[in-house]
């Protein structure tokens, strides 16, 4: 299983592995009881979890370098239900977290998650882009020497390519 195929749906608990997506909803699997359904695209949101960004006194990370840094330490994970346990939990975890924008109720849920994703043993690892290079153009470059002035049809290629072109009409006028 995937990282990159996991989502979140809105109104339902638990994370889940998308199979396939249709024009109407989404064909999921659970991870926590690995039944499959169809949800629908009208009534739940989908949101990959790659997708998902955690706020910082920094710069917003991704919320996998979180999981990884709940994973790098190693700490037993608070219970859930305690909003105060877990809030010094992340404090431990990740002490750069904004913890003013970051809920409460964020935290629980990124602890459940991340019990899921150990559960299931996910590698949580994003998808890398590979890098595209810019497309070249095909217009050539003359240079010209400082001192020189430019040539008359340099100057007169300049001026019809900024002039607007006429529309015509097809029909000649009559005189």
């Amino acid at each position: 299983m995937e990282y990159s195929k996991l989502v979140a749906v809105t109104g339902l608990p638990g994370l889940f592995e998308l199979i396939n997506s249709k024009t109407d909803g989404a064909i999921v699997r659970s991870l926590e009881d690995t039944s499959t359904r169809f949800v629908s695209g009208r009534i739940h949101s989908f949101t990959h979890l790659e997708s998902i960004e955690i706020y910082t006194i920094r710069e917003n990370v991704n919320l996998a370098e979180v999981l990884k840094a709940m994973d790098k330490v190693g700490l037993k994970l608070p219970d859930e239900k305690d909003s105060a346990a877990v809030k010094k939990y992340f404090e431990k975890v990740y002490p750069d977290m904004d913890f003013e924008r970051v809920y409460a109720s964020d935290m629980k849920k990124m602890v459940k998650w991340f019990e899921i994703l150990k559960k299931n043993n996910v590698e949580i690892k994003l998808t890398e882009e590979p890098e595209q290079e810019e497309p070249m153009t095909a217009e050539p470059v003359i240079e010209q020497a400082e001192d020189q002035p430019p040539k008359k049809s340099d100057v007169k290629k300049k001026a019809e390519a900024a002039e607007p072109k006429k529309k015509t009409t097809g029909r000649k006028k009559k005189e």
